[in-house]
């Protein structure tokens, strides 16, 4: 049974006297995959700061799991160019012992940089160490704000398949913003389409034919994200075609390399 983690009930945020979340609800429970999506200003990573208690809701009430433990991978990372930080230095901030950080880095596909300077790796590689900062805890909650900032299209694809097996592994669950209408209509388990309040909510498929839906995203998002075909091929961090078993299949949408 999915045990549920994080409960958000009614949540309202004000920043003075404007609103940025109205009456939020939502329930996050172990081994799903929760999506929140939303034009920009729609409150989206005000949601996700309220669900780790960065900030204070004006009204309604949050509850958390007993003793829940939560990785978070911030949207974006800024590092002082003149800073001499390793990847496993930034690994061990905050007391993390080597083996640890080795595994976590080893789960992501990236054990190899531990001794790069962390300014000096690509965007998609950086993602990845963020990532496996996130796992160091064994969280019960990957919370993840734009995983895929900065990677370029084709790795993204190898990223949001990447956090799908550690959400199969670990069993644990992820609550992420994301704008890939496209990866989130494939993958998740639920949709929250949000703009300020909860526009629609469900299954991929229910929110895709949803008239709040289509009006924030267009006629025709729902059709081309729910399209999927099977290919006998993924991508590695950096975007590269790798060939898979023969029986092996992953679903993509078929026009996984645009945007809506």
């Amino acid at each position: 049974m999915n045990v549920s983690l994080l409960k958000l009930d009614h949540i309202s945020v004000r920043l003075g006297d404007r609103l940025i979340l109205d009456r939020v609800t939502l329930d996050q429970r172990r081994g799903e995959i929760v999506t929140v999506i939303g034009p920009n200003g729609a409150g989206k990573s005000t949601l996700i700061r309220a669900a780790l208690g960065l900030i204070k809701p004006a009204s309604g009430t949050i509850e958390r799991a007993p003793a829940l433990r939560i990785g978070y991978m911030p949207q974006r990372l800024n590092i002082d160019p003149s800073l001499p930080l390793t990847v496993m230095r930034f690994m061990r901030l905050g007391g993390a012992d080597r083996s640890a950080a080795l595994r976590a880095l080893s789960e992501v596909g990236v054990s190899d940089l531990h001794r790069q300077p962390l300014q000096r790796i690509s965007g998609g590689e950086l993602q990845r160490v963020l990532l496996a900062r996130a796992l160091l805890r064994d969280p019960d909650l990957l919370v993840l704000d734009e995983p895929v900032q900065g990677v370029d299209v084709s790795g993204q694809t190898a990223l949001y398949e990447l956090i799908a097996d550690v959400r199969t592994r670990h069993h644990c669950g992820v609550l992420m913003v994301s704008h890939d209408l496209h990866w989130v209509m494939a993958r998740t388990d639920h949709v929250i389409c949000l703009n300020q309040h909860i526009c629609c909510e469900g299954h991929p498929e229910q929110v895709g034919s949803d008239p709040a839906y289509r009006a924030l995203f267009g006629e025709h998002a729902g059709g081309v994200a729910l399209y999927q075909h099977h290919h006998n091929h993924h991508h590695d961090l950096h975007g590269s075609v790798i060939a898979a078993h023969p029986h092996a299949g992953c679903n993509h949408s078929d026009d996984e390399h645009s945007h809506a």
